[in-house]
């Protein structure tokens, strides 16, 4: 895996070896930080259901300040850890081995709020992806006028969800990509 964009632009990542992920494509992840590119994002990353990383080290490269990882898997977050070390990038990360849903309750309690909130949750769970939406408004992880950007399958409609408004939604083969707002922001 490669990343597209940025000061580390061409470098290669260490994939997860024999684990069931499913890695944001590289055409996917340059049509997301080519989207993202008129918002300047270089505040606060946070990168949910970070599987392999790969967004997350985009936003790095791309200039992000910090990038939080938040992965499920153990084996799968320590090969982050060694990617960061591969890069270079250990002083401007975090890498939190838990669920998303605790991993929320834990940034609100130590204070964090994002500028970009980064989520490639399993096809399988988009249906509850509301529910990590609605967690994040209430605990006011987001900054004012930040994104969250959400990938998830063409097949699927996007959501609307109480509190949120979608201001783009792209298609790319079997990928969506949906960038949300507070409603409030608008």
């Amino acid at each position: 895996m490669r990343i597209t964009g940025g000061e580390l632009k061409g470098r290669r990542v260490k994939g997860p070896q024999g684990r069931f992920l499913r890695p944001t494509s590289e055409k996917v992840r340059k049509a997301i930080f080519d989207l993202l590119t008129p918002y300047d994002i270089k505040g606060k990353v946070l990168d949910l259901f970070a599987g392999s990383g790969t967004l997350g080290f985009e936003a790095l490269s791309r200039g992000a300040e910090e990038v939080v990882f938040v992965e499920k898997d153990k084996g799968v977050a320590d090969l982050i850890k060694e990617n960061l070390k591969l890069l270079g990038l250990e002083g401007k990360a975090k890498v939190l081995n838990m669920e998303a849903k605790k991993s929320l309750r834990v940034l609100a309690e130590k204070g964090f709020i994002f500028d970009l909130i980064l989520m490639d949750p399993p096809y399988k769970d988009y249906a509850k992806i509301h529910l990590i939406l609605e967690d994040i408004k209430a605990k006011k992880l987001l900054a004012s006028h930040g994104l969250v950007i959400l990938e998830h399958s063409s097949r699927e409609t996007p959501l609307e969800i109480s509190g949120w408004k979608i201001v783009s939604n792209r298609r790319y083969g079997d990928t969506a990509i949906s960038i949300f707002i507070l409603a409030d922001e608008e």
